[in-house]
């Protein structure tokens, strides 16, 4: 790790929220819908497609679980109304995970039944360890009532997800693999980089064989050559699997993979929930901040 991403990394959380701003702005897509349903309408006509989602999380109230549905069920009919090619990500905690696991199980279950009456798609992001177990609980109940309209998140840094890919193996299979980005404790989460790699092509390849549609969601280039390698394998077909990325990183790597024909989905986030969001990115990929900052000199270097 440079210097300059080890003390991003380790100051990022302390860095007040106007600076962090600057750095937020690539990847956020703005504080409305119009400006994710915007964003999503350009990176369709680059041959991509969105999972759109509305920033915040562990809300404290029922009210705000409710506002959160609202704006969901909005979501959802705005794709459908303006002919989007993008589905929808939510978090547990935005409908009421941590005040009643029954009333966020409502509550998700009304968006899901809203997608699939719409031929569209929900993604139950996966949050910190105290969600998991409920999420997958979640996802377990509603693709039985909702078969192919809803999908939900594994992590390969988390020692437990094998023998989730085995518990979850009855039903139909529909999961975004992501390294994971949340603090774990080591005894339920693994520490070492080369490890949570290693993890993450073993947990894809068992999904692979297990026939499951997979979001491969990573910006490190090693584990798309990894991807792309079981990819081949297997003998997928284009429709077997999606790759996806998050908003306004590695632009290169996107362009590349759409252009070599793989189906593409970009993680389009609105809200004005933007602040734990962009600092759990930045800690988490700190070449985003020398990003930005290199664009910020580039527009102010020249007069």
């Amino acid at each position: 790790m440079s210097i300059f991403n080890f003390i991003i990394s380790k100051t990022i959380m302390h860095v007040p929220a106007p600076i962090v701003s600057v750095f937020a702005k690539s990847y956020i897509a703005g504080t409305g819908l119009d400006d994710a349903a915007a964003v999503t309408r350009d990176l369709n006509s680059q041959g991509c497609m969105t999972t759109i989602d509305v920033l915040g999380e562990f809300i404290k109230t029922a009210d705000e679980a409710l506002a959160f549905k609202a704006q969901c069920l909005k979501i959802l009919d705005r794709i459908a109304r303006d002919g989007l090619d993008g589905n929808l990500s939510l978090k547990p905690t935005q409908l009421g995970l941590t005040l009643d696991k029954d009333l966020c199980l409502e509550n998700l279950r009304e968006i899901v039944a809203h997608a699939a009456s719409l031929d569209n798609f929900v993604r139950i992001d996966m949050e910190d360890i105290p969600c998991t177990d409920d999420t997958l609980d979640f996802y377990r109940q509603l693709r039985a009532e909702f078969p192919g309209h809803v999908g939900t998140v594994l992590q390969s840094y988390l020692r437990r997800t094998p023998q989730d890919i085995e518990d979850l193996a009855e039903g139909r299979l529909n999961f975004r693999l992501c390294k994971g980005i949340y603090d774990e404790p080591r005894k339920a989460a693994w520490k070492d980089p080369f490890i949570i790699n290693a993890s993450f092509t073993q947990c894809l390849e068992m999904l692979f064989q297990q026939k499951a549609y997979v979001g491969i969601a990573t910006h490190d280039e090693r584990l798309v050559f990894e991807a792309l390698r079981l990819i081949r394998q297997y003998g997928l077909k284009r429709e077997d699997y999606e790759f996806q990325m998050l908003l306004g990183v590695d632009e290169e790597l996107r362009d590349l993979l759409v252009a070599q024909g793989h189906r593409l989905r970009v993680y389009v986030p609105f809200g004005k929930d933007w602040l734990p969001y962009s600092r759990r990115r930045l800690k988490e990929n700190p070449s985003i901040a020398r990003h930005a900052l290199r664009q910020l000199v580039g527009k102010h270097g020249h007069h």
